[in-house]
């Protein structure tokens, strides 16, 4: 768990369905209430969390289609009564389980009837409108890909478009390797040094960090 201010929490929980992926909560502490980034798999134990946390999660926020970030999400929201959030063009991802990996993994797995998210909008807690991140298209890993971030708290949610130490693989159907550059050098690294990266796959890092290490 890291505890990031005195009234944010933000706990990375490794879930492992056929990979093993960072989930993410994302909580008001002054509230209670907040999001759930990404779960990817094991549901129940996530649901188990929430409940013993008595966190109110508002909303779930994907940060691409890929179905080792999507797979826990039916169960969830449906547990929940809650929204699920992506960007504008994830249904792409989210309703073919060819381009989100999961038929080639011997599973099925789609998410429909989600809400559909532009660069730039801002997705606020119900509870807390002070709580709140923005949304930044960083397109290259899935054409669909965005971070969170969240400039008060220093904090970005960046799915599979950047890792400790390493890129997002952009050889997956849809992937570009230009596009992929371009949102980390256009996007990511216009952040503040100090922004925490958390990532699906790795340990968090930091945009000073890493833009120290990359090479173009």
């Amino acid at each position: 768990m890291a505890v990031i201010s005195d009234k944010v929490m933000i706990i990375q929980t490794e879930v492992k369905g056929y990979f093993a992926e960072n989930t993410f909560f994302y909580i008001d502490d002054s509230t209670g209430h907040g999001f759930l980034i990404d779960p990817g798999a094991e549901a129940s134990r996530l649901l188990g969390i929430i409940h013993r946390k008595q966190w109110t999660i508002e909303k779930i926020l994907l940060t691409h289609g890929h179905f080792d970030h999507t797979g826990a999400v039916n169960e969830i929201r449906q547990a929940l009564g809650i929204s699920v959030y992506a960007y504008e063009n994830a249904d792409a991802y989210l309703l073919d389980t060819r381009m989100n990996l999961s038929a080639l993994c011997g599973e099925h797995v789609t998410v429909k009837n989600v809400n559909y998210l532009r660069d730039g909008e801002v997705v606020r807690s119900e509870s807390n409108p002070a709580f709140f991140v923005k949304v930044l298209h960083t397109p290259g890993h899935t054409p669909d890909s965005v971070i969170y971030y969240s400039e008060k708290d220093h904090a970005a949610f960046v799915g599979d478009t950047i890792f400790l130490g390493s890129i997002g693989n952009w050889q997956y159907p849809g992937g570009n390797f230009q596009d992929l550059q371009r949102s980390i050098l256009e996007t990511v690294f216009t952040l503040p040094d100090n922004t925490k990266l958390y990532s699906g796959h790795s340990d968090p890092t930091t945009v000073g960090t890493e833009r120290r290490r990359y090479k173009c």
